[in-house]
């Protein structure tokens, strides 16, 4: 299982949210760059970045320090937040990134993640941001009634890369990420599962890799906190 730090981006800054609520900001850095510096030279194997501004404005907003980043490491990166339309979905991954995860047009816009997953083969995952088992989108702010496993179910003849799944009550919440939720989400399609919000210590990360089929895991404020030692973790999920 791939163990994914998370940088998320605020107005020119690493932060983690609570829940998902921009006003309820921590900044943990503010040089993005030196954050994702410090990460790779911990083993990491790829890092997943989220531009929060551009999640709400529908665009991308914190692009410098997205570039400032790609310049600074030698690993992939997988971005979010604001990517939706072909043109955007373009220019991050000419500008190196691995992989854009498609959020808010997995609803809206469902033939635009099909577009262009057969455009660019392995590089365009989806993100399911959900509370309760129903997907919210633009940056959280907006519930629908779309089922989870139904969003994720119904890319499974689309060739996306990755399905990362938020349970946004687990997330910067260091609760403990929603194992279950993840595991079913998993077991219901064939494409590899990242599981993200809530993971806040070591046993955590075991718990989402014993469960046999969950890809990946994504992990933030407890990296930042100290909660989690990178470097152990890492050598943990290799073991």
């Amino acid at each position: 299982m791939i163990l994914y730090p998370a940088i998320d981006l605020k107005d020119g800054q690493a932060v983690r949210l609570l829940r998902g609520e921009m006003d309820k900001a921590t900044v943990f850095n503010d040089d993005p760059a030196a954050q994702a510096r410090a990460f790779v030279q911990a083993g990491c194997e790829w890092l997943h970045l989220v531009d929060l501004n551009g999640a709400f404005a529908g665009e991308p907003v914190n692009a410098a320090a997205v570039e400032s980043i790609l310049a600074a490491i030698d690993i992939p990166a997988q971005l979010g937040g604001g990517i939706r339309d072909m043109a955007t979905i373009e220019t991050w991954l000419d500008k190196g990134l691995a992989r854009v995860i498609l959020g808010t047009v997995a609803v809206e816009n469902p033939d635009l993640v099909r577009q262009a997953a057969r455009a660019f083969p392995g590089r365009v995952a989806v993100g399911i941001d959900a509370r309760d088992g129903r997907v919210a989108t633009r940056g959280w702010a907006e519930e629908t009634d779309v089922d989870a496993t139904d969003l994720a179910r119904s890319f499974e003849d689309a060739g996306v890369a990755a399905i990362i799944y938020t349970d946004i009550n687990r997330d910067g919440a260091m609760a403990g990420p929603n194992v279950e939720a993840t595991a079913a989400l998993a077991r219901a399609v064939s494409i590899p599962v990242i599981a993200s919000g809530g993971v806040s210590r070591l046993a955590d990360l075991i718990a989402l890799r014993d469960t046999g089929v969950i890809a990946g895991a994504i992990s933030g404020r407890a990296l930042y906190d100290g909660a989690i030692d990178l470097r152990e973790a890492l050598a943990a999920l290799r073991a």
